[in-house]
């Protein structure tokens, strides 16, 4: 899989093609696709009736015409919602995809979309939505396509040893910032990536190092969320693996080589 390859420079679009489309939405995800991204990230949760949802917050409001937390609200409910009412390019000038069907669509519903061999990062927004996770790579075979990840270490606890790449909860990520400003090599980690943004509460991480540190142990780096050309290609150039962004079609057009 590309984003376990320690010497691929994956463009990884983030909730799909977030800066153009409504996020988490097959569309997004597949714009992100035809723009031709190495791999997508999305986020799930589970519906009051158990479905698992793809979808970032713990609420719809933000992201939808509706109203009230996912968790309380059935799969038909969430389905009826307009997931494309209140994306806006423009700053609030213009609403291109409200009215249009988007919905917040079951993992189920985007697994079935996407190419079979695309790649995922997918964050486990709550602990509730780990079996059902569990349950779908195997129905779907993704063993080999996902890295699951979650800043609460007891959404990938149950993942562990069961043959699928997870990355780093927020405190094993914490634990690794004075071995890598020590510059010591670490050889081996319980978790296969490090999906992690470049800096923690406005406290730039030591990423450079933090990259040096895991290479041994064959550990990848994946940053979030990046959109600027410039902070790109620094990252890349100090060990970076892959890069999270909302505008991965940009991110592309980075990647490529002068001339």
């Amino acid at each position: 899989m590309i984003l376990l390859d320690p010497l691929a420079q994956p463009v990884i679009g983030h909730r799909g093609n977030r800066a153009r489309t409504p996020e988490n939405s097959i569309e997004s995800f597949a714009s992100a696709v035809a723009a031709g991204v190495d791999a997508i990230e999305l986020d799930v949760r589970v519906s009051r009736d158990g479905v698992l949802m793809v979808i970032h917050d713990v609420r719809v409001d933000r992201t939808t015409n509706g109203s009230g937390l996912v968790s309380q609200l059935t799969v038909d409910e969430l389905r009826a919602l307009d997931a494309g009412a209140n994306f806006t390019p423009d700053s609030g000038r213009s609403y291109p995809f409200r009215g249009r069907s988007i919905r917040i669509p079951t993992f189920d519903e985007l697994v079935e979309a996407m190419p079979r061999d695309l790649a995922m990062i997918v964050e486990l927004k709550t602990v509730a939505a780990t079996t059902p996770l569990l349950e779908a790579i195997r129905r779907h075979d993704l063993w080999s396509r996902v890295i699951v990840a979650g800043f609460d270490e007891e959404t990938t606890r149950p993942l562990r040893n069961l043959g699928i790449a997870l990355g780093a909860c927020t405190p094993q990520v914490a634990s690794l910032l004075l071995p890598s400003l020590a510059r010591r090599r670490i050889a081996r980690l319980p978790y296969q990536a490090l999906c992690i943004p470049p800096t923690y509460k406005g406290v730039p991480l030591p990423i450079k190092s933090m990259a040096r540190a895991v290479r041994s142990s064959g550990t990848v780096m994946h940053l979030w969320t990046i959109n600027d050309p410039r902070d790109a290609r620094k990252f890349w150039d100090a060990g970076v693996q892959g890069i999270i962004s909302d505008d991965p079609v940009l991110m592309l057009k980075t990647r490529e080589p002068p001339g």
